[in-house]
């Protein structure tokens, strides 16, 4: 855990003129949606396999008008009581933690989001009179963008305000960074962790066991304290076979992480790409439920919008 995650933030490819250069192809552009790629994880795509599921995740291509897809699909405005928080589930809210992604993958629902105007500490005032009215809120889920590219510093001043609220029981972290740049689990956040009077959740957005390093394996062991779980994406080409998705909830379970949820693709403009239609989706879960244990097979969902999940079997 020595290295330092923000070096890793500093030295991501940025342009299409970079990853040109570092991948030795002509296949970047740039286009609407700003490319980022920790070098953390460039570093495990092969660079002579077109079709990497780690590359194909991060690829920018225009974007052209597609029938049925959105700028916003799940409509996070419309549950915006406070800038800054989401409410659609009774018990939960979700806060806005940062308007910084780690890595921008192509697939977003929220690339769209307009995050100005979402700064929670800034609006925090406001958010903890919301929830203190709401006593039925028993959890907080921090996201954005993503709750780990904030400082240990800011993360412990958010941890404390909630804790602050004395009926919130759980705090639960949506995270992609703490994959694709592992240092950022450091020992500083480990610490901090341990020590809240919060149950911890932990959910990392990982799409295939090719996204798992050595590193990241050894690094979330300090996280085992709390409760690990991860949810995925279904993307055309990159996971959609029973034998990975069966591959990826072998690998998470190395590392006591649970498989939770496998979405279908929020339809968002710009990811017609990894659309899985419904039926090969179906196809490829009833496979997968014959090669795994029932407490490795997530649950196949789709976010309608509104203020529930729809379970999709």
């Amino acid at each position: 855990m020595n290295k330092s995650w923000n070096d890793s933030v500093r030295s991501s490819l940025k342009s299409a003129r970079e990853c040109n250069e570092y991948f030795g192809k002509n296949t970047f552009k740039d286009f609407h949606f700003p490319i980022k790629i920790p070098l953390e994880f460039a570093e495990r795509i092969d660079k002579s396999d077109s079709l990497d599921p780690l590359m194909l995740q991060i690829l920018p291509k225009e974007v052209k008008a597609t029938e049925g897809f959105f700028d916003s699909p799940v409509s996070d405005e419309k549950y915006s009581p406070v800038k800054g928080l989401i409410h659609k589930y009774p018990s939960r809210v979700l806060l806005i933690a940062s308007s910084v992604c780690a890595i921008h993958c192509q697939y977003c629902f929220r690339q769209n989001f307009d995050y100005e105007s979402h700064d929670i500490l800034k609006n925090w005032p406001d958010i903890e009179n919301y929830l203190l009215s709401n006593k039925g809120v028993s959890e907080v889920v921090l996201s954005g963008g993503d709750p780990l590219t904030l400082s240990d510093k800011k993360i412990s001043k958010i941890i404390k305000k909630i804790e602050g609220i004395g009926h919130i029981k759980t705090v639960r972290f949506h995270t992609r960074t703490a994959v694709v740049i592992p240092s950022r689990i450091t020992q500083e956040l480990i610490d901090m962790l341990n020590k809240t009077r919060l149950k911890v959740v932990f959910v990392f957005h990982i799409n295939h066991a090719k996204e798992i390093s050595g590193e990241f394996m050894k690094n979330v062991e300090g996280l085992k304290a709390h409760t690990l779980l991860n949810q995925s994406v279904f993307l055309r080409d990159v996971n959609d076979s029973a034998q990975i998705l069966s591959e990826l909830s072998n690998t998470l379970f190395e590392s006591s992480i649970l498989p939770y949820y496998i979405h279908l693709l929020d339809k968002v403009t710009g990811a017609e790409r990894f659309l899985v239609t419904d039926k090969k989706a179906k196809e490829i879960y009833k496979k997968l439920q014959t090669l795994l244990p029932g407490y490795l097979v997530p649950r196949m969902v789709r976010d309608e919008g509104g203020d529930s999940k729809r379970l999709v079997l």
